[in-house]
């Protein structure tokens, strides 16, 4: 039994009215979320496993570095867009779909940004570099993160944005610089806003959420072109995720307009513990937490994790396990099977359709 039609014979069709908009969804139909990750080009074109798992879970891709600024960019004057392109044809050959990270960020930054020296110079490179960028791929990609992560780690009244580059020049006036020339180079293009840490429930989830807002609204109020904020969900297992909280953020984005996006997400595991089943279940739990959460405020346009093997993860750079286990955030093990975040991952998707 499909469980849209399991809904329907539980409540009977007249109830829809009193369901949650993630029920709703569920019991009248539609196609589910599409689900995708970000893909490393190496393994992607040299490990049969890798690009068999890619081309069988998803829908969407995104570069995990190739669109950055320290991949595109080796010099003030050149761009190399080799390795862009490359994933770009195969999305295309493929059928998928190609999302744009990132256009404004403080991270992988080349050196030689380090010499831009004066507002007007920054303002020239910024621009420079988004008209060339989005207008490549203008009509390809149909969705940007245009600025990722523009908030302060821990925001407070005189310290909202995040040090940048951009910020030391222009204040938080490059967020509204880096969208409007991104609307201007493809005014169809989908402008993202993509961030992390509003899921938890502590002192800073709630400063960072509400910081947030406050930045959206202030767009909005100002006619700044924007479409959708990126949740990124790089959760942390051992944090709880603020459901009531997170619901009514997303609620509140869905009010102003915005499509909500989960971009980025993986269950950071250092912290759970050691025995693979055991461990398993609680990453689990904590993306269901999670999705459940903003699935009851609003139907995410995609899903992507930031990975989809724990063979090529970010997360043990900076968050390995003390006991020398191997972590295991993504939906897929070290040898390709499916682990029960994938299940929770194909079970919300679906519960849209």
């Amino acid at each position: 039994m499909q469980r849209r039609d399991f809904v329907l014979g539980a409540i009977g069709t007249g109830a829809l009215s009193y369901l949650t908009p993630a029920l709703a969804a569920m019991a009248a139909g539609g196609e589910p979320i599409p689900y995708g990750t970000c893909i490393r080009n190496d393994p992607l074109f040299e490990d049969p496993a890798y690009r068999k798992a890619v081309l069988e879970y998803c829908k969407v891709v995104v570069s995990e570095g190739s669109l950055k600024w320290g991949d595109l960019r080796p010099d003030r004057h050149t761009f190399t867009f080799e390795q862009a392109d490359r994933l770009m044809t195969f999305a295309e050959e493929h059928g998928l779909e190609m999302r744009g990270h990132t256009l404004a960020w403080y991270g992988a930054m080349p050196d030689w940004t380090n010499e831009i020296a004066s507002p007007e110079e920054a303002r020239l490179e910024l621009t420079t570099h988004i008209r060339s960028v989005v207008g490549r791929y203008k009509g390809r990609i149909k969705s940007w993160d245009v600025v990722n992560e523009p908030l302060s780690d821990f925001p407070k009244p005189g310290d909202l944005i995040r040090e940048s580059i951009w910020q030391k020049h222009l204040g938080a006036d490059y967020i509204e610089l880096a969208l409007r020339t991104a609307h201007e180079a493809d005014p169809d293009v989908q402008l993202v806003i993509n961030d992390y840490d509003i899921e938890q429930a502590t002192d800073r989830g709630r400063a960072r959420r509400k910081a947030l807002l406050d930045l959206l609204r202030d767009l909005i109020d100002r006619g700044v072109p924007l479409h959708a904020l990126g949740i990124q969900g790089h959760l942390k297992g051992d944090i709880p995720i603020d459901k009531s909280g997170l619901t009514s953020f997303v609620a509140e984005v869905k009010a102003m307009g915005l499509a909500i996006l989960v971009t980025e997400l993986d269950v950071i595991d250092d912290a759970l513990p050691g025995p693979e089943a055991e461990r398993d279940a609680a990453v689990a739990a904590c993306a269901r937490d999670f999705l459940d959460a903003i699935g009851a405020a609003a139907r995410p346009e995609r899903v992507l994790t930031w990975g989809i093997t724990d063979q090529h993860t970010w997360v043990p750079i900076w968050f390995s396990r003390q006991d020398g286990l191997p972590n295991r955030p993504l939906p897929l093990d070290a040898d390709f099977k499916p682990k029960p975040l994938m299940d929770v991952i194909q079970e919300f998707t679906h519960s849209f359709s």
